[in-house]
């Protein structure tokens, strides 16, 4: 499956257009996250990508999930209904929704912005060297995945 480009502006638009059709009272059809739980474990990728401000997996654990997780998550298979996550994207606090709304928004405009050209080889903790189209499948698979989960 192609997923959409996240690097093109049109698509980040559609993307956008998508989040701002959520409402805090917006219902997942599956799962246990609020709406704005939901944006906050999205906005997770991206402060991997940008930030240092999640614990990085040790050789063994990378190794591992190098091993067993990578081509699930920037392969092209969508991802499964209640799949299980890693801790650093589980939500077991209430969160803001206008606050994560944006930051999301803000991710996805930065992400765009930079374009391909700065993903292509750039570091994922978990992963290892990404190339720009499995970064952009990373986010916009996980992004189509809870924007579906939550009907938008």
């Amino acid at each position: 499956m192609s997923w959409k480009n996240l690097f093109d502006e049109k698509e980040t638009a559609n993307a956008i257009e998508r989040i701002n059709n959520l409402t805090p009272e917006t219902k997942g059809q599956w799962g246990k996250m609020t709406v704005a739980q939901m944006m906050a474990h999205c906005n997770v990728a991206y402060e991997i990508a940008y930030t240092d401000k999640h614990p990085k997996p040790n050789a063994f654990a990378k190794f591992m999930v190098k091993l067993f997780v990578k081509n699930t998550v920037v392969g092209p298979k969508p991802y499964k209904k209640n799949t299980m996550t890693s801790p650093i994207f589980k939500m077991t606090t209430e969160k803001d929704f206008e606050l994560e709304k944006n930051r999301l928004i803000k991710h996805l405009n930065k992400t765009q912005q930079l374009g391909a050209a700065h993903f292509n080889g750039l570091d994922n903790p978990a992963f290892g060297e990404l190339t720009d189209k499995e970064w952009n499948t990373l986010f916009s698979k996980h992004l189509d995945h809870h924007l579906t989960q939550f009907g938008v």
